[in-house]
């Protein structure tokens, strides 16, 4: 059993007293070990104090709370690394923020017109926030803006209020790319140093305990991924091949045969020589510091297959990222280069048209904002915006749990209300709201990186502040706000989480059933027979892809495991009874990849009688997965013998099928 399974059993062993708040919510509650970055935070607070001061110096202080509430935007968007993708989250979501706060503005004080014109963006929100990540913030931005202009009496005409929203979401941008011209390659690379790093951890925990060593693999698919992503989508808007993304992408793809090699280095049972993982850390510096000068490797001798493997992927690693000017057309994607934006935008949008999950959720975010604005056309609410804005947060199933959401974020309004009340009782409206706003700023960036709750409870003063300048409330502000966050916490909670079945009866089992259906095929390609030596070279490119996008799978697996266990019965008993399932698919991949590096540098390879009988173990697997709601205890013996490459696998399998079921 897994670290892990066993401190999630012991921590709900541990939880005696009835009126003890349930894991899923301590877990939210308990704020993340991330560091504060730093620079964000002063950035964040430049970005909304100026304004503010800027609208005090010209007399119009409505017009500098639009301006901040847009850098406000700007900031909780600014989540990228490299600078093209940080263009990207800010200046896209900005034009969509516009488009939404005119049309809200447009409609304020319209009754049922304002209902129906919300409840359609809220449709083209939901719909559009599934093609990706900068979508998603478009999507929500929209809606949120037409909230916004919607529900507070902003500036006339109706064209002020996105120019001033768009120009404080612009300045972010500006702030935010002042180190482009010192830095602009610096993201991609320390990208790719990183990964190196993660290896050589991994390298270092090989041979020791597994939990130790799978924590630090799944730290080195993090790595490659966002490697690959910043790098690959880079190169989707470059005409031709930029000799220094190339260089960086061959020094990326150097690094999957270590990566490789790592299991079957893992599998031997001892520890590499603490050589190795230093000579890696010794590339990433080199990767980071753009060094061309010729390495010097001092490497112990290899004997065993596994040490032949992991030996010749570094040496060939250190002469590739030492190479100042690689082959400009000889450098494999290994994924694939993307398609042109413009095609893949064609085939985004067709796909969020055809995607039942696409109109599912659209749906649903507009039945909840239907609710929340008819609510306040039919009973006479007090500046019930608020409502409508909280069902905008909340029902972001592409930010996490639904469930979880809403009860945290009723619990970050009530602690930044807290704040909110100290400073709108005590601060006197004017310039005095400059400082203020300098330190509650500040604040976004240090909190969100620790938790939803935490972003939350910094971002309600900042929100509350600037309304408090447009609407003029002050400390009566207070009250209702916290009862419009109770009230579109409840609407999201009946209207979007408990009438949608799909939202609760979790679909964890039928995506990790996938997952170790395509272990099977993994296997399968690993050993596939090749004809002859011209197809070699193709089969190999198709095992490479193959093992990344099963590696991206299962990160993805993992990621909607770790977003279960945080919601309430049955959902979250069951990802985690299904939860050692998912490391044990893990191993498996991880020992199938070991296996065939074994036999690349030596080992004899299995026989396609055995191959073929993994597959169908795996596929079984696959379906006792698909029709069942709890693991269920098989016992099963390893069939191979103890000499076979392939008898690792064969032990994971087993291991797999006899997961017992969880407590009551």
């Amino acid at each position: 059993m897994s670290t892990e399974r066993t401190e999630h059993i012991s921590s709900r062993r541990a939880r005696h007293h009835p009126l003890a708040p349930p894991s899923w919510l301590l877990n939210g509650l308990k704020p993340s070990a991330a560091p504060i970055p730093w620079a964000a935070v002063a950035r964040a607070s430049v970005a909304l104090a100026v304004p503010l001061a800027v609208g005090f110096a010209l007399d119009e202080p409505e017009y500098g709370a639009l301006a901040s509430m847009g850098a406000l935007a700007g900031v909780i968007g600014d989540t990228a690394d490299a600078y093209r993708m940080r263009v990207l989250n800010i200046a896209v979501p900005q034009l969509f923020g516009a488009v939404g706060v005119a049309l809200g503005t447009l409609v304020y004080g319209q009754g049922w017109l304002a209902v129906g014109a919300l409840t359609l963006v809220a449709l083209v929100s939901g719909m559009i926030s599934s093609i990706g990540t900068v979508a998603s913030v478009s999507g929500l931005l929209l809606l949120l803006n037409a909230v916004i202009g919607a529900g507070l009496p902003l500036p006339r005409p109706w064209w002020i209020a996105p120019v001033l929203l768009t120009a404080g979401g612009l300045f972010v941008l500006a702030l935010t790319l002042l180190g482009w011209p010192l830095r602009r390659r610096q993201p991609e690379r320390t990208a790719v140093a990183d990964t190196y790093r993660a290896l050589a951890d991994a390298l270092e925990a090989a041979g020791g305990p597994g939990d130790l060593y799978d924590a630090r693999r799944q730290e080195v698919t993090r790595a490659i991924n966002h490697a690959y992503d910043l790098i690959l989508g880079r190169r989707a808007r470059v005409h031709g091949r930029s000799p220094s993304l190339v260089r960086l992408l061959a020094q990326l793809n150097v690094v999957i045969p270590l990566v490789e090699a790592a299991p079957a280095a893992h599998l031997r049972g001892r520890p590499l020589p603490p050589e190795i993982p230093a000579a890696v850390r010794e590339l990433a510096d080199a990767v980071e510091e753009g060094r061309t000068a010729a390495p010097v490797l001092d490497l112990p001798a290899a004997h065993t297959p596994a040490e032949r493997a992991v030996d010749a992927a570094l040496r060939h690693a250190a002469k590739i990222v030492h190479v100042a000017e690689p082959d400009l057309h000889n450098v494999d994607d290994r994924l694939g280069r993307p398609a042109a934006l413009r095609v893949r935008a064609r085939r985004a949008v067709r796909d969020m048209m055809l995607s039942r999950a696409s109109w599912r959720y659209g749906l649903r975010l507009a039945l909840c904002i239907g609710i929340a604005q008819s609510l306040v056309s039919v009973i006479e609410v007090e500046r019930s915006y608020w409502i409508a804005l909280t069902v905008t947060f909340v029902l972001k199933p592409d930010f996490g749990s639904v469930f979880s959401r809403a009860v945290l974020r009723a619990l970050g309004t009530a602690g930044g209300l807290v704040v909110a009340a100290a400073v709108l009782a005590e601060v006197p409206r004017g310039w005095w709201d400059v400082p203020v706003m300098v330190v509650l700023a500040g604040l976004i960036p240090a909190f969100s990186v620790k938790g939803y709750a935490f972003q939350t409870a910094a971002i309600t003063p900042v929100i509350l502040l600037l309304s408090d300048l447009l609407n003029h409330q002050g400390f009566d502000l207070i009250r209702p706000r916290l009862l419009d966050s109770l009230i579109g916490c409840a609407i999201t909670l009946v209207f979007g989480y408990l009438l949608w079945p799909e939202s609760w009866r979790t679909r964890i089992g039928d995506r990790l059933a996938d997952t170790v259906d395509d272990a099977a095929r993994y296997v399968e390609r690993a050993f596939a027979p090749v004809p002859d030596e011209a197809g070699l070279a193709a089969a190999r490119t198709a095992r490479l892809q193959a093992r990344r996008r099963i590696y991206r799978d299962l990160s993805g697996v993992r990621s909607e495991f770790q977003r279960a266990l945080t919601e309430p019965p049955p959902t979250g008993a069951r990802a985690a009874a299904w939860w050692p399932l998912v490391v044990a698919v893990e191993r498996i991949v991880d020992a199938t990849t070991a296996a065939r590096v074994r036999v690349n540098h030596g080992a004899p390879p299995p026989p396609a009688e055995e191959v073929e009988s993994i597959a169908r173990q795996l596929h079984r697997l696959a379906g006792r997965v698909r029709t069942s709601t709890v693991p269920v205890r098989v016992d099963a013996e390893p069939e191979a013998a103890a000499a076979s490459v392939l008898a690792p696998v064969h032990q994971e399998i087993a291991a797999a099928l006899a997961i017992a079921r969880p407590e009551s």
